[in-house]
């Protein structure tokens, strides 16, 4: 981007009104009532809507990379929030490697030695015809630039028999217990970097339970670049100690190591006296996710000035030793479209003893990409682990019933889930067993879900202290739980942001963000209610939390934050 973003932001102090107009389909920014109450008593949900523009996008306008409560999430997903992804020239079709579509061959070598071939040719689209596929092994993507399409989420179907237990083998947690780490990590269909997912494997046969994360199974995988100067964030261009390891295009990871103050986990939760009174040093999951390590590409190197392709998502200060290091190699340009996943349906386990019927996850990968992909039966559905600056468009869950829909850990940052649907589930939830919803957890930022339609679940936080994430354009049936442990510190971080959402249900729980969120915003929210699982902050004092148009839905302009926070860029 070099400077181009210094001369859009000089410009919108001066056309923040033509913005607004633009970007609200009004002729003024003048803020309009609020619209009445529909026949079901749930603002905003029928009836008129008379379109306002809150107070918070005005301030946000004006400095859209730095504002206290709202993150600027304008840079999410494959390739800053393409709309388009590659159509990679046709390398491979299933059938030519043996798959056979009558739902009773095992066609999982086939298709997995199909996309190795791509592999090998340095990338390429593999097809997947019609029909439906039996798979009895995991479908792995390994290599970059990689593309597994089939036909069409109703007409490809890939029939998956066996779970990551059976296939792979117990996966117990590294912070002890008697915990399935199937539960919240792996897919049947895995898109990660081949030597990665080879170490995580070996890992779990020999026990050893790993780190899933950039920098290897015991997270020592890296070695310095440069160290950097103190910068504030929200900066696109940082100053580098040695810049001669540094090139346009390439991904590095800003690493930042807490000190014995906790500075740095207070800076991400706003800091001030709330989270300087709040004890750390117990929390010792939390703990364990430091450093924090934030996947960017370079865009220009001139001099000692690097920039990145998006703004800073923290300050950089001396005493969190900020640098720049190398990562297990990522995978990057690949994606998974086109398909239907379907487990074979088993009833759901109990409560973090999950076998591993799980759909699809993208693991180390950058600008990488899941579209027009249901699934089906399955434990978990699309996750992101250790995953940044990748998109999950028109995915859907469905079937009998899911622990995690959606899950994004281990760091993940800068993704897009845009227009996704979580399906009411089609039996009775057995005894003992969770539906928590989209989760996010992990130190994770920066993540956006946008244009929901969730049938079942909640916005959930599995603490471990997410932060700057935001919630548009959402229709939500709020009937599941949150998770986490309290070794895993607060529920949330700073600048979380719900913006335009429509609770069908009435429930506040983890959605109505003003009692429990530091510097977060909720705005164009109808009216709820707590009940069931009702949380406490985790902070004291004012949490500087701000709650703007509640009472409406669809009535705040703009309806979608992150498509306005994209288009103040163009």
């Amino acid at each position: 981007m070099g400077n181009a973003h210094l001369t859009r932001r000089a410009l919108l102090g001066g056309t923040t009104a033509v913005a607004l107009g633009a970007i609200t389909g009004t002729t003024t920014g003048t803020a309009q009532a609020a619209p009445a109450k529909g026949p079901s008593g749930l603002s905003g949900l029928s009836g008129p809507s008379v379109p306002s523009v809150p107070s918070l996008w005005r301030e946000f306008t004006g400095h859209p990379f730095t504002h206290p409560q709202i993150p600027f999430v304008g840079r999410a997903g494959h390739h800053g929030g393409a709309r388009r992804f590659p159509r990679r020239p046709v390398v491979a079709d299933v059938r030519d490697f043996g798959a056979v579509a009558n739902g009773t061959t095992d066609s999982a070598p086939a298709i997995n030695r199909a996309v190795a071939a791509a592999g090998r040719a340095g990338g390429g689209t593999v097809t997947i015809p019609p029909g439906t596929f039996r798979i009895d092994d995991v479908i792995r993507v390994g290599h970059s630039n990689v593309v597994l399409r089939g036909a069409g989420s109703g007409r490809t179907t890939l029939l998956a028999t066996k779970n990551l237990t059976e296939l792979i083998g117990v996966y117990g947690s590294r912070y002890g217990g008697d915990k399935s780490s199937w539960s919240w990590a792996g897919g049947l269909i895995w898109l990660a970097p081949e030597a990665r997912w080879d170490s995580l494997v070996a890992a779990i046969r020999a026990k050893s339970w790993p780190f899933e994360g950039w920098t290897g199974n015991r997270r020592d995988e890296w070695r310095t670049l440069t160290t950097l100067a103190p910068a504030r964030q929200g900066s696109w261009t940082v100053t580098v100690q040695d810049p001669s390891a540094l090139r346009p295009g390439a991904l590095v990871l800003l690493r930042l190591a807490d000190d014995a103050g906790h500075t740095l986990l207070e800076h991400m939760s706003g800091g001030g006296p709330g989270p300087e009174a709040y004890t750390w040093d117990d929390k010792t999951k939390l703990t364990s996710y430091v450093p924090y390590e934030w996947p960017v590409r370079i865009t220009r190197v001139r001099g000692r000035q690097a920039t990145l392709e998006r703004p800073l998502p923290l300050d950089l200060r001396p005493e969190w030793d900020p640098r720049l290091t190398t990562h297990v190699k990522e995978l990057t340009g690949s994606g998974v479209e086109g398909l239907t996943l379907q487990a074979v349906e088993t009833p759901q386990q109990p409560h973090l003893l999950d076998k591993g019927h799980n759909g699809v996850v993208l693991q180390c990968a950058y600008d990488c990409w899941a579209d027009d992909v249901t699934v089906r039966h399955v434990d978990n559905g699309f996750g992101l682990v250790a995953a940044s600056a990748c998109t999950l468009r028109h995915t859907r869950v469905a079937g009998r019933g899911v622990h995690h829909p959606y899950f994004c850990r281990e760091g993940s940052h800068d993704n897009l889930i845009d227009d996704f649907t979580i399906e009411a589930r089609t039996t009775p939830a057995p005894a003992g067993t969770q539906l928590h919803g989209i989760n996010v957890e992990g130190l994770s930022s920066h993540n956006v879900w946008s244009r929901g339609d969730m049938r079942m679940g909640t916005f959930d936080s599995h603490r471990g202290l997410p932060f700057a994430n935001v919630r548009t354009d959402i229709t939500v049936h709020n009937d599941g739980r949150h998770g986490g442990d309290a070794s895993a510190g607060p529920l949330f971080g700073a600048r979380f942001t719900h913006w335009n959402i429509r609770v069908t249900n009435g429930r506040a729980g983890m959605i109505r963000l003003d009692g429990l969120a530091p510097h977060s915003a909720t705005v164009g929210l109808n009216e709820v209610t707590e009940f069931d699982q009702i949380d406490v902050p985790d902070f004291p004092g004012d949490l500087h939390s701000r709650l703007e148009l509640y009472g409406t839905t669809d009535a705040v302009r703009p309806r979608n934050l992150h498509d306005a926070q994209r288009a103040l860029l163009r």
